[in-house]
């Protein structure tokens, strides 16, 4: 029987490979030379779907926050505010575990002063972090948890999820694990719902 081949897309290799380089060098040691090696993929080929380092790392990016967008549907389809918390929480630490470099990456932007994001920052991120923290305090209001300033509350869950991708080699010093493996990765959520919930005074529904 013949072999069958498997076909490789090319921007999804080439976005895998990016989001690796950029968040190892950082933008400027990145290079798309690099990237497309890695990738397995001529250079050229990388150019022709992405015209500069600049259009592929923003690209990387935004795919990052598409993720983390998708991550508080849970605001969206329940009007429970013990639901929605724990979902978002839970997809945010399992995004942690599954995709440690695009949160990296991320981070490193952020702490350069978002020089290749500042568009998207402020009219994508800024909406979207809007519409959360009004449901959040739609739900103070109504007397349905504990009251908190939403903002800070936001802010504190992506401080906590995204440690765990952002600071996993001092994780694993401290906690004197080898890996963060998934059983380890499921207590570590279990932990940090319960500490939200706790939080906002939703800990026992």
């Amino acid at each position: 029987m013949p072999v069958a081949v498997v076909k490789v897309n090319p921007v999804v290799a080439l976005l895998a490979s990016a989001e690796d380089v950029f968040a190892q060098k950082g933008y400027e040691g990145a290079t798309t030379g690099l990237i497309a090696k890695q990738a397995g993929i001529p250079k050229a080929t990388l150019h022709y779907h992405f015209g500069t380092k600049e259009e592929l790392y923003r690209q990387v990016l935004h795919s990052v926050f598409d993720e983390w967008h998708q991550a508080a549907v849970k605001f969206d389809e329940t009007d429970d505010p013990a639901t929605a918390l724990e979902g978002y929480v839970r997809v945010k630490m399992a995004l942690s575990r599954t995709r440690p470099q695009g949160s990296k990456i991320w981070a490193q932007e952020m702490i350069a002063g978002s020089p290749h994001l500042m568009d998207i920052l402020t009219n994508e991120v800024k909406p979207w972090f809007d519409s959360r923290t009004a449901r959040i305090q739609q739900w103070i209001d109504d007397g349905r948890m504990a009251t908190i300033n939403p903002q800070a509350l936001m802010f504190m869950i992506w401080a906590t999820t995204q440690h765990y991708a952002d600071f996993e080699t001092q994780i694993r010093v401290m906690t004197a694990q080898p890996a963060l493996d998934k059983d380890w990765f499921d207590q570590a959520t279990d932990d940090v719902v319960a500490l939200v919930l706790r939080a906002v005074g939703l800990a026992n529904q």
